[in-house]
């Protein structure tokens, strides 16, 4: 199992015991789970044979195996692009295609590895906080694992995405306001009721599993590591995590010491992280009344926005937004050229991967990582006014011809 060592606070590093706590007890600030990396040393010949999901890094997770509840959720495809790497004249562009797993989003890893926290723990519900992904994700796993399910969603969410959640048979809590509304109201909950929320006080443990995005394309790429990733942000707590998870990997002598560049890509109307980084401010004010066609990042008062700002400017990175024009159209791109279709966040990250190539702030002989975290029929309202419409047709060929000739 993985060898955790300790709870350590990011702000005045007051370490803890691995246990239900979430937050450091002198100075409120967020905790991080540290393992004894001097005694967990690993070789690429190590992982020859092993289950071909998330679970296959479990030295480095938090999880006790008797405990983890797996839907064989990670190590999706790193498509290496062809068409759109030659539009954009890039030499080497790969898209880490997380519209696979098996909710259909990135959140099926945090979410296995919180709700088998939660039981290694002993907590006998299980819930979260979302807009709409880790609703889909936490349901799955509660199901797996038999455990009661609280899910706090703000209105106005996706249909379907909402649909797809129910469908798993959470007690579905729709909050009148946006997502911070809904996030309060649950980390309420949880205290009140003893519920495990995944992204509130299992959060330190929830958020190990967005790392191992970073742990899989390094071994896709055969054990190196890119030179600059894209990364969609919400919450921040992905970005952040990513790279703690190349930084975990040099740790323990699976890759070099060379530092991969890290760029956010937000929707405008709610992009906090970017005017940050604009802006140079060490502060990231919240955003009142976002309004972006990417709601699964629609978070005015991202949680690990800070932190998230620290790490783009310490690796060299950028932070870019993408209205709703360029998402869409990002969106209709990806699709056309490598047959992937995604849920706006994946436009956005798309949309500000074209930007910063256009702009040179992405050198074109740069290995790009662009990552792609849900699946785009969780939103097909999204899309389906700037798609044609099909053509109708009589059932037969004379009927069909004007429709072929000269195609």
């Amino acid at each position: 199992m993985g060898r955790i060592a300790r709870l350590r606070c990011r702000e005045c590093s007051t370490e803890f015991d691995d246990s239900l706590r979430y937050v450091c007890e002198e100075c409120f600030g967020p905790l991080d789970v540290l393992y004894d990396y001097d005694q967990i040393r690993l070789r690429p010949s190590d992982f020859v044979g092993r289950e071909k999901s998330l679970w296959r890094y479990l030295e480095l997770l938090p999880v006790d195996p008797r405990f983890i509840v797996n839907l064989h959720q990670g190590f999706t495809p790193l498509q290496r692009s062809v068409k759109l790497a030659a539009q954009l004249g890039l030499k080497e562009l790969y898209f880490k295609n997380d519209t696979v797993n098996p909710t259909f989003s990135f959140k099926d890893r945090p979410a296995s590895i919180g709700v088998s926290k939660a039981r290694e723990l002993g907590l006998d519900a299980v819930g979260c906080a979302s807009t709409g992904n880790l609703a889909a994700a936490t349901a799955a796993h509660a199901a797996v694992a038999g455990l009661p399910c609280y899910v706090f969603i703000p209105t106005g969410l996706e249909l379907a995405k909402v649909a797809q959640a129910l469908t798993y048979g959470p007690r579905i809590i729709e909050v009148e306001g946006d997502y911070d509304d809904a996030n309060r109201l649950a980390a309420q909950a949880a205290d009140a009721f003893q519920i495990g929320m995944l992204n509130i006080n299992l959060r330190p443990f929830y958020v190990e599993g967005s790392k191992t995005l970073a742990f899989e394309v390094a071994e896709q790429l055969g054990w190196t590591q890119p030179d600059h990733v894209i990364v969609p942000v919400g919450s921040g707590a992905m970005l952040h995590s990513i790279s703690k998870g190349f930084d975990e990997f040099r740790s323990v002598g699976l890759l070099g010491d060379i530092q991969v560049k890290i760029s956010a890509a937000q929707g405008k109307g709610c992009a906090p992280i970017v005017q940050a980084f604009k802006t140079h401010s060490d502060d990231v004010p919240p955003v009142e009344h976002p309004d972006t066609l990417a709601k699964s990042l629609a978070i005015g008062e991202p949680g690990d926005g800070v932190y998230a700002l620290r790490k783009i400017r310490r690796h060299g990175g950028f932070a870019e937004e993408a209205d709703d024009r360029e998402i869409v159209d990002a969106i209709k791109l990806l699709a056309a050229t490598e047959g992937i279709f995604t849920e706006p966040a994946g436009g956005v990250a798309v949309a500000v991967l074209k930007k910063l190539v256009e702009d040179g702030r992405i050198d074109r002989d740069e290995r790009v990582v662009c990552y792609i975290t849900g699946n785009g029929l969780k939103t097909p309202e999204a899309i389906l006014e700037a798609l044609p419409r099909p053509i109708v047709v009589k059932p037969d060929l004379e009927a069909l011809a004007p429709h072929i000739r000269g195609r």
